[in-house]
């Protein structure tokens, strides 16, 4: 992982690195800006009352990480020699986690064309999948690591009942454009954003499909400000990131006003940095959705 800050400085170049683990005969693959360290399996202490999909807790270092098992989580059979796994420790909703795999293979350097959605098939991953990547002989299936981290611990995720706080303002009016390609954090967005009054919405599941709406309003409309006052954008999606997708709107010329908004997992010092860079009008990190209705509401309101 020595060459993870090259790319996370590049701005807007529509790629990622991925590390490829294997779970019994899946592929799969996770996005390294993710991963903190890969380690040897410690010994684990189980804890009364936890969740099916984690095994118990571990001591990195001077922290206590939670070890959840993937193949749990996919309904895959579990490892035959779990000493030979690997723990990928990762960060990702604030949260830091070990997560079980069973080998780890390399980095591949990728770009976000080369992602589809998931499929119907795919999705029978209990809707687990949030692309594919087709790279030379192998499928490789991303996971939606904010959902297995979500539905261990919920309290991580956003909350409708947190948006009480911020009391009652004119917001219907103002439309408001979200790439993000997680059907749970689309439904959360929804209901979370209409709680506060942010009922205009639409959504798109990739930053491509949120591009070419956007060329579209810029080609049709005389003011696209009119029609369009805000954008929220993920980071992680297929077809284009939102990055990439922050760095279009604002190279060009009929959509550079409407302010951008980054809502991503995956807001660290580096990416905060290139967010910055492609020139994001605010950034906020998940699940912080109190903080990102306030952001709307400076922008817009």
């Amino acid at each position: 992982m020595s060459n993870e800050k090259g790319i996370l400085l590049e701005s807007g170049t529509n790629e990622l690195e991925v590390i490829v683990f294997s779970i019994g005969t899946g592929i799969f693959g996770i996005n390294v800006i993710k991963v903190r360290e890969i380690i040897n399996p410690l010994p684990i202490t189980k804890i009364p009352n936890s969740h099916p999909n984690v095994e118990g807790i571990i001591r990195l270092r001077e922290e206590v990480l939670p070890v959840v098992n993937l193949a749990k989580v996919i309904n895959f059979p579990s490892s035959p020699n779990p000493e030979e796994d690997k723990f990928i420790v990762a960060e990702l909703n604030q949260i830091k986690v070990a997560f079980r795999v069973q080998t780890v293979s390399r980095i591949h350097r990728i770009s976000w064309e080369q992602i589809e959605k998931p499929t119907d098939l795919t999705q029978g991953l209990e809707g687990m999948t949030t692309g594919v990547i087709k790279m030379d002989d192998m499928m490789i299936l991303l996971l939606d690591y904010e959902k297995v981290i979500v539905e261990i611990s919920p309290q991580s995720g956003i909350s409708v009942d947190r948006i009480k706080s911020l009391g009652l303002r004119e917001r219907s009016m103002k439309k408001i454009v979200i790439a993000e390609d997680s059907p749970m954090l689309r439904k959360l967005l929804e209901e979370t954003l209409h709680e506060a009054g942010y009922v205009n919405l639409q959504f798109f599941d990739d930053g491509r499909a949120a591009w070419d709406h956007l060329e579209k309003v810029s080609v049709e409309t005389a003011s696209v400000t009119d029609e369009i006052q805000l954008i929220i954008t993920d980071i992680e999606m297929p077809k284009m990131d939102g990055h990439h997708l922050t760095k279009r709107i604002k190279s060009d010329q009929q959509l550079n006003q409407i302010p951008v908004v980054i809502f991503s997992s995956l807001i660290t010092e580096d990416l905060h940095h290139k967010g910055i860079t492609v020139g994001a009008n605010a950034q906020v990190s998940k699940p912080e959705i109190v903080e990102l209705v306030k952001v709307i509401d400076d922008l817009i309101l």
